[in-house]
């Protein structure tokens, strides 16, 4: 599995719940408090990319908008990719804990 980067990331979790594109931008601005902005043209390229790999899907509501709706498949990968998070999160903060992070057992675990 290749990691995500930080847009796809967010913007995956963003569609928890359906979304417009307008709503996925205004989202991901308020999910990370305003420290993250997701251009319209970076969020459609991703977005492409996603439907293209499956991991989401486009349908149009009553007003003729574009609704994009995370898969079970782009599910999986985002809970992938939050466990892959976790572990550098975790191992980020036992070192500055003073801990010792055993690199060969990360890697384990990520495979």
């Amino acid at each position: 599995m290749e990691p995500m980067t930080d847009s796809t990331y967010l913007i995956l979790l963003s569609l928890l719940e359906p979304r417009h594109g307008y709503a996925i931008m205004k989202g991901i601005s308020e999910m990370t408090h305003d420290s993250v902005t997701i251009g319209p043209a970076s969020m459609y390229t991703i977005l492409k990319k996603l439907e293209k790999k499956g991991d989401i899907r486009l349908k149009e509501d009553k007003d003729r908008k574009k609704i994009y709706v995370i898969t079970s498949q782009g599910q999986e990968e985002l809970i992938k990719e939050v466990d892959r998070r976790r572990m550098f999160y975790e191992a980020g903060r036992s070192l500055l804990m003073g801990d010792r992070v055993d690199v060969y057992d990360m890697e384990k675990h990520e495979n």
